[in-house]
């Protein structure tokens, strides 16, 4: 069985930085498509970004240029690198997995099939 578990939310002022890690028990973090979602508080789920099984990545109008995706093998963690941080990305932050799709990888959330806990960020201004 899959496992995610989040880690590295917190609180940050307007434009500092915060990075999130996913660690992946049960499975290799290269073996699935990978996304980052969000949903603040009243709102809907929203995708943040995605890195593809060859290590693609591609990201939300709103994250492109301020947020880097990433994973790391060894530790087989997937990473949200968030940078600019303003109020309207306080919310909760979750990773996700596909382990149905052969090939691409989307970020639709009905695409993914196991999902962290998720971990809280607040941005101050």
């Amino acid at each position: 069985q899959v496992q995610l578990a989040e880690s590295g939310g917190g609180s940050a002022q307007t434009g500092g930085s915060l990075t999130l890690s996913c660690k992946v028990s049960g499975n290799s973090v290269r073996s699935n498509c990978m996304a980052w979602f969000r949903q603040a508080t009243g709102e809907k789920r929203e995708g943040v970004a995605r890195i593809s099984k060859t290590g693609l990545p591609f990201y939300a109008k709103f994250a492109k240029g301020r947020f880097t995706i990433s994973r790391d093998s060894a530790a087989n963690t997937v990473d949200l690198q968030m940078d600019g941080l303003s109020p309207n990305d306080s919310a909760i932050y979750y990773c996700a997995g596909d382990s149905r799709r052969a090939s691409g990888c989307s970020l639709g959330q009905g695409d993914y099939d196991y999902w962290g806990q998720g971990t809280q960020v607040t941005v101050s201004s």
